[in-house]
């Protein structure tokens, strides 16, 4: 590449470039607003929710019994049944047969009644496949939306997150809403035992084989965290002693400000077009559903600026959404003769050059890598506090994760991974990837959920 094309490339990726100060930085705000909060005078107005979610207690393995689980997080709604139990050996373990079901786009937009008549009539045609109508399970429900909970079973929805937009569910009960459609279909009898956060799922599901996992990290669609916080700490909720699990709900973070002086022009026009303006705005610079977008912008403006293509830009690439998340891991996974990515870039009506190729690349890993960085420093915040607050010289602790960017991404994990650990001095830090999580982690929330209540209940 010529020496001037080589440096004015450089110039547009170099704002995307975070110095390690610039983490400490946003992690230092991340964790004054988790305090915040926390906290039962400042949480109204604290940008980071943090929400109780009455998850106290962790699978001891004495949970058995069949559970339907249902995780609804995205465009796509899993019903599982989950048998937790002992194999042969006398082992515990915990076994998931699961069908997936595309939420089409008016249920998704339409009123809650209709998106929540759709999810009845899915688990009624799941629960047909497996000849189990009969049968009342005790359900787990993985909601992935920020939710006040009153208690396990009760939490009101606070606002829609990821494109849906169901009208009359802001504001109610979501497990009230889903027992009315499941009431109104009436050809099958459930009992809604537990509602969870997908972070909260994907916890459970990874202590279940590693009793130190206490955070739960979400990197896919949205992005978002959760993790054990002493009670005394957890000041809407009553009661001092033990631990419960916290939903941060941090893809909120900036909406008070806090990201100004890091958001760039492309982070602007992502948010204008969103459905939810100025709103989850850390969310925006991380998740999977904008990054694609992100890129597109960077390449129109390389366009622009006669850097790229010749200095044209095709209709498609000039199309908002055009440019899909999952390109930027083919194209930074691509060999060096950028041959995957000459073909995706020819799906966008370009003819690219090698030239070009090479600085479609540069402009994946610039978004990307500031995609990793700025999400360690939010779980590089969360891991400080837990230290801070159990006043441990040395913490060690496992971080469950899961989603589509941390799982599918070339090099989002490891450069992710080395940056948490620089800023984390005093912290031992074990990654374990969820399998299947949301779907386990809410039918083990339910396992527990249910001993509890038939231990009350005796």
């Amino acid at each position: 590449m010529e020496q001037s094309v080589q440096h004015e490339v450089d110039q547009i990726l170099s704002e995307f470039r975070l110095q390690e100060e610039d983490l400490h930085v946003l992690m230092c705000r991340m964790q004054s607003e988790m305090e915040r909060g926390l906290r039962l005078e400042t949480n109204e107005e604290a940008s980071v929710k943090m929400l109780p979610t009455y998850v106290r207690s962790t699978p001891d393995g004495s949970e058995v019994g069949d559970f339907l689980a249902l995780d609804l997080g995205g465009t796509n709604f899993r019903v599982m049944l989950v048998k937790v139990g002992e194999d042969v050996e006398g082992q515990w373990r915990v076994e998931t047969k699961h069908k997936m079901y595309s939420i089409p786009e008016d249920a998704m937009t339409g009123t809650a009644k209709m998106l929540f008549d759709y999810i009845a009539e899915c688990i009624s045609d799941y629960l047909d496949q497996q000849n189990m109508k009969h049968k009342k399970l005790p359900l787990g429900f993985t909601f992935s939306f920020p939710v006040r909970h009153e208690d396990i079973d009760k939490g009101i929805l606070l606002n829609w997150t990821k494109g849906f937009k169901a009208s009359g569910a802001e504001g109610n009960n979501v497990v009230g809403l889903l027992r009315d459609a499941i009431k109104r279909r009436g050809d099958f009898e459930m009992d809604v035992v537990a509602m969870v956060n997908d972070t909260v799922a994907t916890m459970i599901s990874c202590y279940y084989e590693d009793h130190q996992c206490e955070v739960g990290l979400i990197v896919g669609t949205g992005c978002n965290a959760c993790y054990m916080e002493e009670m005394r700490n957890v000041e809407l909720v009553e009661g001092e002693d033990g631990r419960m699990c916290v939903n941060t709900e941090w893809g909120a973070f900036g909406d008070r400000g806090e990201l100004e002086d890091f958001r760039l022009e492309y982070d602007r026009v992502v948010d204008e077009a969103s459905v939810n303006p100025g709103q989850q705005l850390y969310e925006k610079m991380i998740g999977g559903k904008y990054m694609g977008e992100l890129v597109r912008l960077v390449l129109l403006k390389m366009v622009n600026e006669n850097l790229l293509f010749g200095g044209e830009a095709s209709d498609k690439l000039k199309t908002r959404g055009a440019f899909e998340t999952q390109f930027v891991s083919q194209i930074e996974g691509d060999s060096s003769d950028f041959k995957q990515t000459s073909n995706i870039l020819h799906t966008l009506d370009v003819q690219p050059t090698p030239r070009d190729c090479h600085c479609v690349r540069l402009a994946c890993e610039s978004v990307s890598t500031r995609a990793a960085v700025m999400c360690s420093s939010g779980l590089a915040g969360v891991v400080n506090l837990m230290r801070q607050n159990r006043g441990e010289e040395l913490l060690r602790i496992t971080v469950g994760v899961d989603g589509s960017v941390y799982k599918l991404h070339p090099s989002f994990k490891a450069k992710f991974h080395a940056m948490v650990h620089t800023l984390t001095p005093g912290c031992e830090i074990i990654f374990i990837q969820s399998e299947e999580g949301s779907g386990r982690g809410a039918a083990l929330v339910s396992a527990v959920a249910y001993k509890m209540a038939a231990l009350i209940g005796h």
